[in-house]
């Protein structure tokens, strides 16, 4: 049986390379294969409800883009015929298989966001996926504006995050990211009008990506990415997406979220209630204790506050 691995998609059009011969073909899914019957271990199996099980079940099942996929050639028509188990997924972008996500913020133009940062971060460590983060325009703003972020900045960078600072239409910062491929397949990610498709094109400038700077009138960006592709790229791939500005949590409770802050969790033990601290109105909370002192920036706690109460406020479906 033929195996490809898919790297674009329009629409119900899938394009793949097959792992062998590196034969690039155009395909489709079968109907047929696609309501697959799932058992407890599935990688197709997740929970998308509060108090949904993961217990055998039939589904319909979807290729995208990062699947690896068996396929057969009946005629002049490509079909798959079945997907092969995935090790991450995620929704919006529509990839998997994902190895880390280049995050990218700008500096301007739309302003750099503390909140997003945060919530990005919350939601990539709940997908158990490391990020990378890239600010991007550097040149756009004054020295006293990038120092400010680049302060900011240093407290994640001691928890790990790697930071880096480009102007990608100048290439300034653009080949030390060269290594973060390698062996990887590589999601951009970040609000429209950030600079993926400019940074894209400052790493392969043969895309000629179309770009768009930021729409003053409306003060975001307009989509310029309007499909899923997989770029070769430093013997990795490079996922471009349609741009986002919006994100969401997957989380049902709020006292879910504290999990998902490595600096909170270091924190906890030392709690006056331990790791049942959920770090809001709790006498002895190391973590606010932390933040009065200067150790934990007071944005990310106001911004994990604020998570909590937008936890609280969504609709929780069962």
């Amino acid at each position: 049986m033929k195996t490809g691995f898919i790297i674009k998609q329009i629409s119900n059009q899938y394009t793949l390379k097959d792992i062998d011969t590196e034969t690039i073909l155009i395909a489709q899914a079968r109907g047929k294969f696609r309501y697959m019957k799932l058992d407890e271990s599935s990688s197709f199996n997740k929970n998308v409800t509060a108090r949904t099980k993961k217990e055998p079940k039939t589904i319909m099942v979807s290729p995208k883009v990062g699947d690896y996929v068996n396929y057969e050639i009946d005629g002049d028509q490509v079909w798959i015929t079945n997907i092969k188990p995935r090790k991450s997924e995620l929704e919006r972008p529509d990839v998997v298989n994902v190895d880390q996500v280049l995050l990218v913020f700008s500096c301007v133009r739309p302003d750099f966001s503390f909140y997003l940062l945060d919530k990005f971060l919350v939601i990539l460590n709940q997908q158990h996926l490391p990020p990378v983060i890239v600010v991007s325009k550097i040149d756009l703003v004054d020295d006293a504006t990038l120092k400010n972020i680049q302060e900011g900045m240093a407290y994640y960078e001691t928890l790990g995050y790697e930071v880096y600072y480009v102007n990608s239409k100048q290439r300034i910062g653009i080949d030390v990211l060269a290594h973060i491929f390698k062996h990887k397949i590589t999601v951009l990610a970040g609000q429209t009008g950030v600079g993926k498709s400019t940074l894209l094109n400052a790493l392969m400038p043969k895309l000629n990506l179309k770009t768009q700077e930021i729409s003053f009138a409306l003060g975001r960006g307009k989509h310029t990415t309007r499909h899923t592709e997989l770029y070769l790229y430093n013997e990795g791939y490079i996922v471009d997406t349609p741009g986002f500005s919006k994100i969401t949590f997957n989380l049902y409770y709020p006292d879910q979220l504290r999990l998902l802050y490595p600096d909170f969790i270091k924190l906890s033990a030392t709690c006056r209630f331990n790791h049942r601290c959920i770090h809001l109105h709790e006498p002895g909370c190391a973590v606010k204790e932390a933040v009065e002192n200067g150790e934990i920036p007071i944005s990310r706690y106001e911004n994990y506050c604020a998570f909590i109460e937008e936890i609280k406020q969504q609709k929780l479906k069962f």
